[in-house]
This record gives C-alpha cells, sequence and structure tokens, in this order.
C-alpha cells in the first residue's frame, strides 16, 4: 500500500467517526429540545447544526472511502474500519462523556490489535 493510499484511508476512518460523533451529539440535542418544546424528533434533527454537519463529513467520508476503494484491496481497506472503533470509544467517553468500562477499552483494544496484526502480514 502506497503511502497517498494509506493517507486517504486513514482519512477515511477519521472522517467517519469524527461525522459520527458529530451526529450523536447533534441527535442528542435534538432530543433534548423535542423532548421539552414538543414536535417532530426528525424535523428537531434536520434544523439542528450539529446533525447537518455530521451528515456533511460523513458524506465526505463515503467520497474518501469509495476512493480508497479504487485503489486498496478491501481485504486490507476495510480491517482498517476497526480503527474507528477505538476512535469512537475515546471520543465518546472524553467529548460526550459517556461511560466506559475496562471491558470496552479492552475489547476495543483486541479489535486495533487485530488490524496490527493484518497490517503487519500485508507487509510481508
Amino acid at each position: 500500500m502506497t503511502l497517498p493510499s494509506l493517507a486517504l484511508l486513514l482519512f477515511a476512518v477519521f472522517s467517519s467517526a469524527a461525522g459520527q460523533i458529530m451526529l450523536k451529539h447533534g441527535m442528542a440535542a435534538a432530543a433534548t429540545t423535542a423532548g421539552k418544546a414538543g414536535g417532530s424528533l426528525a424535523v428537531r434533527a434536520a434544523t439542528t447544526p450539529w446533525v447537518v454537519l455530521g451528515l456533511l463529513v460523513f458524506a465526505i467520508s463515503a467520497v474518501a472511502w469509495m476512493t480508497t476503494l479504487a485503489r486498496v484491496p478491501l481485504s486490507i481497506a476495510y480491517p482498517f474500519n476497526a480503527l474507528g472503533y477505538l476512535l469512537i470509544v475515546l471520543a465518546g467517553s472524553t467529548l460526550l462523556h459517556e461511560r466506559t468500562s475496562v471491558w470496552t477499552w479492552a475489547g476495543s483494544l483486541l479489535v486495533v490489535a487485530g488490524l496490527v496484526t493484518v497490517f503487519l502480514g500485508q507487509r510481508n
């Protein structure tokens, strides 16, 4: 895998994770507003800036992912999504103040260990 392909792949994974965090933050705000003021959650979500931004970032990540798939074999690219799990757990606990357990961290690290194993196996 070339360095530009790796950079594109990592951009796709990181932007996907960022989009998911933005969507979660926006949906929590939309649900709170809909619960207090009433109205449709769908309408609140569609007009919440974090939801709109999250969808935009997620769309950009989808384009980056499709471009990655044109350059990198799926058997190599797809395991990199495991890195997204770790990013989501990290961002969820630090930015969204979600509770995580030792088991969550251990499982996430095991998934990333699998990613490292696949990556190192491709270098031979």
